[in-house]
C-alpha cells in the first residue's frame, strides 16, 4: 500500500514537475508580430523637392501721373479686396469732374428746351403759322443738342474714371509684401508702388525628372512632407516645356489647406507612380539587412500547438519599396508569415508566440 502511493506520488511530482517546465517555456518563447506574403500593385516612389508659390502675386502701380497724398500700408499689412491702398492728390481730377458734370447737366437743359420747341412747330404744322423749313431747324437743333449732351456724359463719365484711377486698392485679399514708394513721392503710369501677395490661395512647384511625364494621371498620388506630417496634394497641371540642362519639367500643384505654409517656404513630397505591374510585398520592418549584403526575412511557420511558431530564416532578394512595404523578387512563393516586430533577436528553429493584440496583420 505504501509502496503504491509512493509510486502515485512520484507520478504526480511528475506532472507537477513537466507542468512548471511547460509553463516555463511558454512564458521564455519570444513575442513577435506577423504580417502575411501579399500581392500588391507595385508602386514606384519618387522623392521631390519644391517650392510654396503664391497663386497670385501682383506689383501694383498706377494708370495717371500724380503726387502720392495717401500712404495707408505698410509691409506685412494684411488687406481685403477693395482696400484703399494708397491715393494720388486727386484735387485737380476731382474739379474737372464738376466741370464735366455741370457742362452734361447745362446740355441737358438746352436738350429739354430744343425738343419743347420742336414740339411746338411740329404740333402748329408747315403752312400755317410757321414755315417748314423752320420746323426741319428745330428738329435739327434737337439732334444736335442730344448728341451734344452724350458728348458731356461720355466727358463725365471719362473724368470719374479719372478720378477713381488716384485710388490704388487691392484687387485681391492678400499681405503686402513690399512697399516701393513713399508719401509726396511724384509717380508715372507704370510705376510699381507695391506688392501684394495672396498667402492664403497657395502652389507648390516641383521639378520632375522628364522620364515620369509620360506616367503621371489623374489617379497618380502626390504626399506632401511637413513638419512630421504627410498629407495629400491635388495635381493641378504639367508644363510639358522640359529644361533642356536639367531634362526637367514643372509639375504644379494645389497646397492641402490643413498645412501652415508661405510663399518661398521649401517643401518636400513624393509622386507615386504606377508602374502597371504586381509583386510580392512584405513590410519594410520584416526585412534584415547584413553588413556583407545578405537581405533576409524571418518566417513564422505554425506548431502544432495553437498560437505557437517556429522561425527559420530566409534570404530573399528585393525590388521597389514603398509605402512602407517592399518588393520582393525573390525567395518567396507568396502566402507565407513573416515576422515583423521582435525579429532582432531570433535564431534559427526556435519557437515564437504572437504578441498580444494584433499579433498578424493582413
Amino acid at each position: 500500500m505504501l509502496s503504491q502511493l509512493s509510486v502515485a506520488g512520484r507520478l504526480f511530482l511528475a506532472l507537477l514537475l513537466s507542468s512548471a517546465c511547460f509553463s516555463a517555456l511558454a512564458q521564455n518563447r519570444p513575442e513577435v508580430r506577423v504580417a502575411k506574403v501579399s500581392t500588391t500593385d507595385i508602386v514606384a516612389e519618387v522623392p521631390l523637392n519644391g517650392t510654396v508659390n503664391p497663386m497670385r502675386s501682383s506689383g501694383l502701380s498706377t494708370s495717371v501721373a500724380g503726387l502720392l497724398d495717401q500712404v495707408s500700408v505698410e509691409p506685412g499689412t494684411r488687406v481685403a479686396a477693395g482696400d484703399l491702398l494708397m491715393r494720388l492728390d486727386d484735387e485737380q481730377a476731382a474739379l474737372q469732374l464738376e466741370q464735366a458734370a455741370a457742362a452734361a447737366e447745362e446740355s441737358r437743359v438746352a436738350l429739354i428746351e430744343a425738343r419743347r420747341r420742336m414740339t411746338e412747330a411740329q404740333s402748329v404744322g408747315a403752312g400755317r403759322n410757321i414755315a417748314a423749313t423752320e420746323i426741319s431747324a428745330r428738329e435739327s437743333v434737337a439732334a444736335s443738342a442730344a448728341a451734344t449732351l452724350k458728348r458731356l456724359e461720355a466727358e463725365s463719365r471719362s473724368r470719374q474714371v479719372s478720378l477713381q484711377r488716384h485710388r490704388i486698392e487691392a484687387p485681391f485679399d492678400g499681405v503686402v509684401s513690399q512697399r516701393l514708394r513713399d508719401l509726396g513721392e511724384w509717380v508715372t503710369p507704370g510705376d510699381e508702388l507695391l506688392r501684394l501677395v495672396d498667402i492664403k490661395n497657395l502652389r507648390l512647384d516641383f521639378q520632375v525628372p522628364q522620364a515620369h511625364y509620360a506616367r503621371i494621371n489623374e489617379r497618380t498620388r502626390l504626399q506632401i512632407e511637413h513638419q512630421g506630417e504627410s498629407l495629400k496634394a491635388t495635381i493641378e497641371t504639367l508644363v510639358p516645356v522640359t529644361d533642356s540642362v536639367a531634362r526637367t519639367f514643372l509639375l504644379r500643384a494645389r497646397a492641402p489647406t490643413a498645412v501652415k505654409l508661405l510663399p518661398g517656404m521649401a517643401v518636400q513630397a513624393t509622386l507615386r507612380l504606377s508602374t502597371g505591374k504586381q509583386g510580392l510585398t512584405v513590410p519594410r520592418d520584416a526585412v534584415n539587412r547584413y553588413p556583407e549584403g545578405r537581405v533576409t526575412v524571418w518566417l513564422a511557420e505554425p506548431h502544432e500547438e495553437s498560437g505557437v511558431f517556429t522561425v527559420t530564416e530566409k534570404r530573399v532578394e528585393l525590388g521597389t519599396a514603398f509605402e512602407g512595404q517592399i518588393e520582393v523578387t525573390h525567395g518567396l512563393q507568396g502566402g507565407e508569415r513573416v515576422v515583423t516586430h521582435g525579429n532582432e533577436s531570433l535564431s534559427e528553429g526556435i519557437q515564437v508566440s504572437l504578441a498580444s493584440g494584433r499579433g498578424e496583420s493582413n
